[in-house]
């Protein structure tokens, strides 16, 4: 019977820390000889293999018996060849190949020297490692050798990987292999390879860089890269205002126009937990005072994606469309959850740098999202690497860990044109472009059509319920021209629209708009990829709802417009019930119909929406068959199906002045979502045109407003193109957020037509006049480092 890993169990096997295992201390100060790079190696080796884990518990037994299994098959599948170490893996003119080779040397190594896995210190598996280092080693990866296709196959994959079997292997190698493995390092990643912070050797690149760099010290006992290694971490730390890394406001980008703190951002994360760990206690000791702002990130800047265990896809770029790739051995699909765990295992090793409060609060949080994760349990994540997996399982069993609950509130990524709300029971991220941020990313064959994601793709999920809407299929099944939320043109796209790496940009600057940190008012300048489409979008993302407001929508291609109130992923075999205005509405795959607005709709499972603007809105029930391919040129051929429920306007060809309003109500019942269509005074719509669009909730004291241009809207009037939120209190104080989402105002005055008794607080360069019934402000620049604009607070009359 498998033994169950209790908490006493794990804290015996694990020495109370998952960083450190069997690895002394040096002392601070040591010169590098003698046991030094002996403790260092071993540092490393706890960090790669997560410490000693009890073999015969799970999920770790079984996770054991299936690293031996695949490492044995590899090893009987080896046959070294010119340009192949195995058959499958020809690298003659594809270093990803070669870079896969070495993955696969890695996992062997991993179970040559792990207990449990049936090959352990297996001679015959020792002699294959050997051959096929040296086959790599003469063949491809070696000094000298010119390098061809994928920087990163060269620069990070490879030798990252090299010198992971360099550690693990250690006592296996001579001292002869070991220098020639180092040289051949040393010739593609030269210490110029971080000389300068700019091209691949920025961000997330630049860590995994110097992960290479610390190893390469580590394992050729060389302080000089170790040295190198720290001080070119310097220029990850502080905030930037362009182009790759982290910004004041929390986003984080890569690639100059992507969004990416869910995969690359993960990737630096972890990074720098390494690498904290492996030089901590040494004369290369990480002690820039700047490495706070990355320990600041992970509640900046992390956090806010993270719910009930997944990391939300607006912020994993072309990864999202890496569900189940041909290369992988196991046939593992990879999705938002997976990401996620990998996320939080990071931010449990992250945390052994971080103060002792930090380290309390993350783990407590990394407990929540675990606990929470109902539909992908992380400690069943097979994507996981025993190591993360060994650290999120000592959390879970830790019982001094609190488990803490989701946070709540608004957060907008001005730097990034994202947003999250996350409110009590359920959560929802916005994508947006601008030409600072790209509508998607492809490379390499990825995310081929993902063209609409910045067309204000809306995601939401429900604390127990909607968690594996997009995590089921979602990518290859669902129609690329209706993601929820956005506004697009039917204009049929090649894949790969647009160029890689983030070249598809539009020419639109207002973007953004202004929160409380509670509610929002949020939009967007649409201008739609490769076609004319154009649009102003809002959204007010307030307690229970999200009020979406279009207007000016117009196109000349010929072809149809939509918007898509939303999109739901019913799974392989959904019937979920759709009640239209009362009526339960057919369930038959294909059934479609169109019902006049103002109307409302409640999705069984799901929640309510409520169509407040004229015209019609129409409902599909459809089966989709995708495959990974589809998206992914490495991704699986077998075909999948899942079932759709679709809701969306169609604007027809060519509309000249659409527009549209309506409500998402997340988990509202079918009385509640009747109820709100009936509150006739709930919510007011004072504006919608390309003037201004602008809302106000009296119940909620809350008004929001995205001028388009000067003007007027309800009870605000602006000089210039601006966003603002306006919040009312019980105490009889309000707080006026304006913000200048396109970056180029130089002065704007706001006047709120509302009896203002005082100014309590103001930024300095804010002028204010509260006199007789209205409020006026004066603003100079409002561009800010974080991009979020400016408050004021004042008491009302």
């Amino acid at each position: 019977m498998t033994d169950v890993w209790s908490r006493r169990a794990f804290l015996s096997a694990a020495g109370g820390s998952a960083l450190l295992l069997g690895a002394p201390a040096p002392p601070a100060g040591a010169a590098p000889t003698g046991a030094f790079p002996d403790a260092m190696r071993a540092v490393w080796r706890g960090l790669l293999l997560g410490g000693e884990v009890p073999a015969e518990a799970e999920p770790f037994r079984s996770r054991l018996a299936d690293l031996g299994a695949l490492a044995a098959g590899w090893r009987s599948a080896m046959a070294p060849a010119p340009g192949s170490l195995w058959p499958d893996l020809g690298y003659a003119s594809d270093p990803e190949m070669m870079m896969q080779s070495y993955y696969r040397l890695r996992t062997m190594a991993e179970a040559h020297v792990r207990p449990g896995t049936g090959l352990t210190g297996d001679a015959a598996l020792r002699s294959a490692l050997l051959t096929g280092l040296d086959h790599l080693h003469a063949d491809v990866y070696h000094a000298g050798q010119v390098r061809y296709g994928n920087w990163y196959c060269w620069q990070i994959g490879a030798p990252q990987a090299l010198l992971d079997l360099c550690v693990m292997l250690y006592e296996e190698l001579p001292a002869g292999r070991l220098a020639d493995f180092c040289a051949a390092v040393d010739h593609f990643v030269p210490d110029s390879a971080v000389g300068s912070y700019t091209g691949t050797s920025t961000g997330a690149n630049r860590v995994d860089l110097c992960r290479v760099l610390a190893l390469r010290g580590v394992v050729g006992e060389d302080p000089a890269k170790l040295a190198l290694s720290r001080d070119a971490l310097a220029p990850v730390f502080p905030y930037v205002t362009a182009g790759d890394g982290l910004y004041l406001d929390g986003s984080f980008v890569q690639h100059t126009w992507v969004p990416y703190t869910g995969t690359y951002g993960a990737v630096l994360l972890g990074g720098l937990g390494l690498l904290f760990a492996l030089l901590k206690d040494t004369p290369w000791q990480v002690t820039d005072p700047g490495k706070q702002i990355a320990f600041d990130a992970v509640e900046r800047a992390w956090a806010p994606f993270l719910f009930n265990g997944l990391v939300m896809d607006t912020v994993s770029g072309r990864a999202v469309s890496r569900g189940l790739l041909l290369a992988d051995p196991r046939q593992v699909q990879q999705d938002d959850h997976a990401r996620g765990h990998a996320v939080l295992a990071s931010i449990v090793l992250l945390a052994e740098g971080a103060s002792s409060a930090e380290r309390v609060r993350w783990r407590g949080l990394v407990k929540g999202w675990m606990a929470r994760d109902y539909y992908s349990r992380p400690l069943a994540d097979t994507t996981l690497s025993l190591s993360s997996l060994a650290r999120l399982a000592q959390v879970e069993a830790d019982v001094s860990v609190t488990a803490l609950p989701e946070p709540v509130g608004h957060r907008l990524f001005a730097s990034m044109d994202r947003a999250t709300h996350r409110r009590p029971g359920w959560a929802a991220s916005l994508s947006m472009a601008s030409k600072r941020i790209a509508h998607y990313e492809t490379g390499n064959g990825e995310n081929l059509r993902g063209w609409h994601t910045g067309s204000g793709m809306l995601s939401w999920w429900g604390a127990s319920y909607g968690n594996g809407q997009y995590s089921d299929a979602f990518w290859p099944t669902v129609d690329p021209y209706r993601l929820p939320g956005t506004t697009v043109s039917r204009k049929a796209l090649a894949d790969g629209a647009g160029g890689d790496w983030g070249a598809s940009r539009p020419d639109a600057a207002w973007v953004g708009g202004t929160t409380d940190g509670e509610f929002a008012s949020l939009g967007q300048h649409l201008r739609g990829l490769g076609s004319t489409l154009s649009a102003r979008t809002s959204w007010f993302f307030l307690a229970d709802t999200i009020v979406c407001l279009g207007a000016g929508i117009c196109g000349s291609d010929g072809t149809v417009v939509e918007t898509v109130i939303d999109n739901r992923n019913l799974g392989a075999s959904g019937t979920h019930a759709l009640t239209v205005g009362g009526a339960v509405q057919p369930t038959a795959q294909g059934w479609s119909a169109a019902f006049p607005s103002p109307g409302w709709a409640h999705l069984a499972g799901f929640g309510g929406y409520v169509m407040s603007g004229a015209g019609a809105f129409r409902a599909l029930r459809e089966a989709r068959t995708g495959r990974w391919s589809d998206v992914n040129r490495g991704g699986s051929t077998t075909a999948l199906t899942r079932r759709y429920l679709t809701l969306w306007y169609d604007h027809g060809t060519d509309p000249a002045d659409a527009g549209y309003v309506h409500q998402l109500l997340p988990g509202a019942t079918p009385a509640q979502t009747a109820a709100r269509a009936a509150a006739a005074g709930w919510l007011t719509v004072f504006a919608n045109s390309e003037t201004a669009q602008g809302v106000s909730v009296p119940s909620l004291g809350f008004i929001g407003v995205n001028f388009w241009r000067a003007g007027s809207a309800g009870p605000l009037e602006a000089t210039a193109p601006c966003s603002v939120t306006v919040r009312e209190r019980s105490d009889g104080t309000a707080t006026v957020c304006v913000s200048d989402p396109a970056r180029e105002l130089n002065s704007l005055t706001l006047v709120w037509n509302r009896p203002v008794a005082a100014v309590l607080s103001r930024p300095p360069t804010v002028a204010s006049e509260a006199a007789g019934a209205r409020l006026r402000l004066g603003f100079g620049s409002l561009t800010t480092a974080a991009g979020a604009g400016q408050q004021v607070v004042v008491r009302l009359g």
